[in-house]
């Protein structure tokens, strides 16, 4: 199985910093939703990893999210893609938990449940907590330059990310290139 672990606010959708609390301020960002249907079709299995401490800090309930999900999965559909899976951490940073990001817990519990080799795995996202997350966990690292990244754009990442992190102009740019990655590995093979 192919797999890719990804984030989801700053990602592949509008970042805000009081939260996303309800479907409507679930918005897309621009290509990110055509790039997940892309990726599918080109036999990639896509499961978010994400932060939601907006539930434990009681600014939304699972019904909000669920909705935010199903309209996220209803605009995927229409363009012929999925998500495989949607893994979420509803703790606060001081409920001191495994899962919460920069912690690998929801990489670990992805991994475990699908069985696929963590190394094998890219992940995207937009902050240094998701590239510790994914590090952490054993998997490849890629901070796309939207969300919280975009104040990197044309910079040099600080010390503090991964020295193996890979960089893109957002999720578009980051799915064209593991598809290109891919085909070229293929042409390599014996």
């Amino acid at each position: 199985m192919k797999l890719i672990i990804l984030d989801r606010d700053g990602t592949i959708n509008e970042e805000h910093a009081d939260f996303i609390k309800s479907p409507e301020e679930w918005i897309p960002l621009p290509g990110a939703l055509e790039a997940v249907a892309k990726l599918n079709h080109a036999g990639w299995r896509t499961i978010i990893a994400s932060n939601q401490s907006g539930l434990g800090r009681g600014l939304f309930d699972v019904a909000a999210l669920n909705a935010m999900h199903a309209k996220m999965h209803k605009l995927l559909s229409a363009l012929g893609g999925r998500m495989d899976a949607v893994f979420y951490c509803p703790h606060t940073p001081t409920d001191n938990c495994s899962c919460r990001k920069p912690l690998p817990g929801l990489f670990e519990q992805i991994i475990e449940r699908t069985g696929v080799d963590a190394h094998t795995i890219p992940s995207p996202g937009d902050s240094l907590r998701d590239m510790q997350a994914a590090v952490a966990a054993g998997c490849e690292p890629h901070l796309v330059l939207t969300g919280n990244a975009l104040q990197y754009r044309g910079q040099k990442l600080p010390d503090t990310f991964p020295s193996n992190t890979i960089t893109h102009l957002d999720f578009a740019a980051f799915a064209d290139f593991i598809i290109a990655r891919e085909k070229d590995q293929e042409k390599k093979a014996p």
